[in-house]
């Protein structure tokens, strides 16, 4: 056998080991892409927002406002870990909110919008900056922007205490409506579902916008 086709013979089976070695490789990862399937909304929001987590988080049973019905919200129970922190419990609530409806129909927020901060002011005023597409994407209509903003507000009260009331932001700034319709220039007060709100001697009130009420009960 001569010389130059000994080298062939060897480089040809060098590449078989090479092609082996990347085909089980590659068979290795398709199987883990069977065992933890993804939708391409999940993929985009790990690389959106990624997991918060806390050294103080506790798994704990909190109510979550979707869309119950074309024109109102309810709570929904979900075991998630929540931070004892009321910034980083709230980023939790809201990132719950937009992540995992439980039926695309309960969906209340668009699957790209994201809490880009969240912040305490002194006196509890909270205040949530969302990326434009809270607004950009969210149908406009007093409806869904009614929906989408007692989500919020609703989700925060019921799982988060010591907050008063909340200010929406987009993009780092105030604007006028959500999407046309709902007032964002006042606040929203923090009170859970159920509760009776404080009279106002025992709060500084709220300056305009109050929570939205459903459409059919303006």
């Amino acid at each position: 056998m001569s010389r130059n086709l000994k080298i062939i013979l060897a480089t040809l089976g060098v590449l078989v080991v090479i092609g082996l070695i990347s085909v089980g490789g590659l068979w290795r990862r398709v199987q883990h892409l069977e065992e933890t399937p993804k939708t391409d909304e999940e993929a985009r929001q790990e690389v959106l927002t990624p997991p918060i987590s806390t050294a103080s988080d506790v798994n704990t049973n909190a109510k979550i406002f979707w869309a119950s019905g074309p024109d109102s919200v309810a709570p929904v129970n979900v075991s998630i870990p929540l931070s004892a922190d009321p910034v980083e419990r709230s980023k939790q609530l809201i990132q719950e909110l937009i992540e995992k409806p439980p039926a695309p129909g309960q969906r209340t927020l668009p699957a790209d919008a994201v809490l880009t901060d969240f912040y305490v002011l002194p006196g509890g005023t909270a205040v949530a900056d969302f990326s434009d597409a809270l607004s950009a994407e969210l149908p406009s209509g007093i409806l869904s922007e009614s929906m989408a903003v007692n989500s919020i507000v609703d989700t925060i009260a019921s799982n988060v205490t010591g907050l008063q009331r909340l200010k929406i932001l987009i993009h780092g700034q105030e604007v006028d409506t959500l999407a046309g319709h709902v007032d964002l220039t006042g606040f929203f007060d923090l009170i859970a579902p159920g509760t009776t709100a404080p009279s106002p001697t025992e709060t500084a009130p709220a300056q305009g916008g109050a929570k939205v009420p459903p459409a059919g009960a303006r």
